[in-house]
């Protein structure tokens, strides 16, 4: 199927910067439409997804008939408030009750599939009785559903991230959705980054004043680390995949070039000083690139607490190729 083929055209919703999108298009589907309302992720979304059109408006405020039609809907709205390490007030906070938009935009363009993702804290017992109720208002408005814990590090992704992925087939469709089976091999950190130890990161403390020339987006977060940070080990080595990749530079794993950290009391750990390398958190693209997000994918930022926040909140590029490889097969 070619990527200008009318019946490949799908929409996108809570964007992000487009690592739902960008795997999509990667298997052949044309994301005609998106919507992001942060307005420090839109140059970055236009700068890579060119021909896509963004609507920067507030979802709760775009009537159905203004987005186009489409045979796919893809997206996750946000998860902070279902997040085992946020406030967990789910359903509660008004950023839970985005899920009801998008079920509302699903019901009206009546696509033949949908996918949302989001983080695993979803499906703990205090938010169960509310993502059930969301299941069944996705099967109300004419979709079979199904659901799943995965881990990224499955699916060609070099880092332990567990995220729900929903899937929805139209019951017009009558076909069954069955997730994609798991590869063999895990990829690791020596996959990732190894080449970039050849490129010096520059480290900035808030505000990014210069752009290197190279490879883009080689920055890191130098500011000191917390008690939280420093109760548990923040060392992946090259040889294991990374730790999640969060959604805020403070919380950055540290570079495979240290030791690990080394317990000393309960919930405490401190810097090895026989490390025969310095610690330093990942760069900006060090997290692209175990995000698996292609290295002319650029972020744009001022500041390098939104490079983080951008990477960190994207769906991993390569998982979701793979599911989206899956849906075109069943189409």
């Amino acid at each position: 199927m070619g990527v200008k083929d009318a019946n490949m055209d799908i929409i996108s919703l809570f964007s992000g910067c487009g690592g739902l999108d960008l795997g999509f298009r990667q298997a052949g589907f044309n994301v005609v439409w998106a919507n992001e309302y942060d307005k420090s992720i839109w140059d970055t979304y236009k700068f890579n997804h060119a021909n896509t059109q963004l609507d920067k408006r507030d979802i709760r405020n775009i009537k159905s008939e203004e987005i186009p039609d489409c045979i796919g809907i893809i997206g996750g709205p946000p998860c902070q408030s279902w997040s085992e390490a946020g406030a967990k007030r789910g359903i509660d906070d008004s950023r839970g009750q985005l899920f009801y938009e998008y079920i509302r935009i699903v019901r009206d363009k009546q696509p033949l599939f949908f996918v949302a993702e989001n983080v695993s804290g979803i499906l703990t017992a205090r938010h169960k009785p509310a993502f059930i109720n969301i299941l069944h208002l996705f099967e109300e408005v004419g979709y079979k559903i199904y659901y799943k814990m995965l881990n990224a590090k499955n699916f060609e992704v070099p880092q332990d991230r567990q995220r729900v992925i929903i899937v929805g087939y139209s019951k017009k469709m009558g076909k069954i959705f069955e997730f994609p089976r798991t590869g063999n091999k895990i990829l690791t950190l020596k996959d990732a980054i190894s080449d970039l130890e050849l490129i010096e990161p520059i480290k900035f403390g808030d505000k990014v004043t210069n752009y290197r020339a190279g490879i883009a987006n080689h920055e890191y977060l130098d500011m000191g680390f917390s008690s939280i940070y420093m109760s548990r080990n923040r060392v992946r080595s090259w040889s294991e995949p990374s730790f999640t990749i969060q959604a805020g530079g403070r919380h950055a794993p540290l570079h495979p070039q240290a030791n690990k950290m080394i317990l000393v009391d309960k919930d405490k750990r401190i810097f090895d000083p026989n490390s025969p390398q310095p610690y330093r958190r990942l760069s900006v693209r060090e997290c692209a690139r175990i995000q698996t997000f292609p290295d002319n994918f650029i972020f744009k930022y001022n500041y390098i607490a939104d490079g983080y926040k951008m990477v960190g909140n994207a769906v991993p590029v390569n998982l979701a190729r793979i599911l989206a490889n899956k849906i075109i097969t069943d189409l």
